[in-house]
């Protein structure tokens, strides 16, 4: 692990009501590939588009194709120092929401509770049918869709299913939505982890906070599409696996 940054420490102490918002940056320390990334899933398969798959069998046979080539890296992954950094500070009374754009799930694996977290772009670790909306766990889907190739549906109303992610021209949930930029009001600090932040509505939930006057932190390798904000209180270019744990054992030390 790094040495603690003491800016890094000073404002994570002063703290007690921090946004947390996390990207992909945060999971590759635990194996999860960016979708956006050089390796990542993008680059060798298209997204199906949510009409798509709710008006055609072959869209719904290719997207749970893709899912069921993913689902074993997400199920078995593990959280990794930074999540149970985060976990930490909020078990320290230090966390108002964590709002994270990964459907990876290593937040509630780590230990985040469900109260303090909003998954934006939802969640692989659930499949929701797309008419009633129950929720189920998705090993027996991708076993049998895995044995038949046919999309499964649910057998309360004959729905479709869909693991609970958000798909390419779906709308996010108006109530997660409103749960993260209440937050962004409320925060008085706000973290963002991992994000290259170039991806919206997401992005614009930590400069809500920011217009506020609220102290921003990014820790991310590369640029981010807030680096040079007027509001920027502390940017650091690095690992956040690296660069967050270490800061967060110092600031709770206390506690």
């Amino acid at each position: 692990m790094s040495e603690p940054n003491t800016r890094l420490i000073e404002l994570l102490s002063a703290a007690d009501r921090i946004l947390v918002f996390t990207g992909a940056g945060i999971s590759t320390g635990s194996g999860i590939a960016d979708y956006r990334g050089p390796q990542g899933h993008w680059k060798t398969r298209d997204p199906v588009y949510f009409q798509d798959f709710m008006n055609g069998h072959e869209a719904r046979v290719e997207y749970w194709d893709q899912k069921l080539e993913t689902w074993p890296g997400i199920r078995d992954a593990l959280p990794n120092p930074a999540h149970l950094a985060i976990a930490e500070l909020e078990n320290a009374d230090k966390v108002l929401l964590v709002t994270t754009q990964n459907i990876d799930g290593l937040h509630e694996k780590a230990g985040t509770s469900r109260r303090r977290l909003v998954e934006v772009h939802g969640t692989n670790l659930k499949v929701e049918c797309m008419s009633c909306h129950d929720l189920s766990e998705p090993d027996e889907h991708f076993e049998a869709f895995d044995r038949t190739r046919e999309p499964p549906v649910c057998p309360t109303c004959n729905g479709w299913l869909k693991p609970a992610t958000i798909s390419f021209g779906q709308s996010l949930k108006d109530h997660d939505l409103t749960r993260a930029f209440t937050a962004a009001g409320d925060a008085d600090l706000v973290l963002a982890l991992g994000s290259s932040l170039t991806v919206q509505p997401a992005a614009s939930i930590p400069l809500l906070a920011v217009e506020r006057g609220t102290p921003y932190i990014i820790i991310n390798r590369g640029v981010t599409d807030h680096d040079g904000l007027a509001g920027l209180t502390l940017r650091i270019d690095g690992d956040v696996v690296e660069e967050l744990p270490p800061a967060v054992a110092s600031a709770i030390g206390g506690h």
